[in-house]
């Protein structure tokens, strides 16, 4: 399993480090990154999921138990970080970036490592991560940021970005298309799944662009805190509760990989947005991927092959 997950994990690295150099060298302008990852973020992905969710033979993946081991594993995770607020010496707006790096997962890597892994089935698996995933992660995150950050926002302002996500909202309808027994019409499937392609390498791509080296060394606690959750404790949990549930070998491993990936670029969005600490989390991501680099072939060297 080793040798597989540094296989899987070599484009990835390789992707990450072209888009630092893009950035770095000046090949493409810092006006180019945030538009790539905005038609990334709201045109390619959801065309892959739902292409991924309304294609899928659906009746032979574990959707439901996946989705329950994923959903309990950050519960259980975000509980613990909440109880050990009163020890961090840090402020509301620092938390909400620990918190943030606990628990959220880049997309870019994981569909990448799964795709390569199990190909079609790779996708519909991520598809269920997804939309099990991102409006949990997102409603916990906007809360923190509600009662920890230096923006207060509204019961209305939560309920909107939480359901509002194009990922959840791709998933979701393409499970509903999916369920209702249509077929995508001549020309779309193959457009969508082509689009879908496309947002693999970008989204590696810009997940380098936006990597962030310097003040590492001023951050050390609150980069070692959040690692610390999200790159062992919440693997660890996960692969607990799939196999308490039953889980077989290629949903556990999915569901293991995407809870050691490490956080999302677009939780530093969400700390600008919404109050937080954005340079912290800046930190915090970069730092979590160079890191995820050694600890996700260690993880999953602890698991059966799927």
């Amino acid at each position: 399993m080793t040798a597989e997950a540094l296989r899987a994990l070599l484009p990835v690295i390789l992707l990450i480090a072209l888009g630092q150099g893009l950035r770095r060298f000046g090949i493409m302008n810092d006006a180019f990154w945030p538009q790539a990852e905005r038609i990334s973020y709201f045109v390619l992905l959801p065309s892959l999921f739902f292409h991924g969710m309304a294609t899928a033979q659906l009746g032979e993946l574990p959707a439901s138990r996946l989705a329950l081991t994923l959903v309990a594993a950050t519960l259980t995770i975000a509980a613990a970080v909440l109880a050990c607020r009163p020890l961090m010496r840090i402020d509301g707006a620092g938390f909400t970036s620990i918190f943030q790096g606990s628990i959220r997962f880049n997309n870019y890597i994981g569909l990448t490592m799964v795709s390569g892994w199990l190909g079609a089935t790779g996708v519909a698996y991520a598809a269920i991560c997804n939309a099990a995933m991102v409006p949990v992660v997102n409603v916990l995150a906007v809360l923190v940021f509600a009662r920890h950050g230096d923006v207060r926002m509204s019961p209305l302002h939560v309920l909107r970005e939480s359901v509002t996500n194009p990922l959840t909202l791709s998933c979701l309808g393409g499970l509903a298309f999916h369920w209702s027994g249509l077929t995508l019409p001549v020309g779309v499937a193959p457009a969508m799944k082509t689009l879908g392609g496309a947002s693999l390498p970008l989204g590696l791509l810009c997940v380098g662009a936006a990597l962030r080296f310097s003040g590492l060394r001023a951050s050390t606690a609150p980069i070692a805190i959040s690692s610390l959750f999200k790159l062992a404790l919440l693997p660890g949990v996960t692969l607990a509760i799939a196999r308490a549930l039953g889980l077989a070998a290629g949903p556990t491993l999915v569901a293991v990989l995407y809870q050691a990936l490490p956080t999302a670029s677009s939780a530093y969005i969400l700390a600008r947005q919404l109050g937080g600490d954005a340079p912290l989390m800046a930190r915090i991501t970069a730092a979590q991927t160079l890191i995820a680099m050694a600890t996700l072939p260690l993880v999953l060297s602890l698991l059966p092959p799927a």
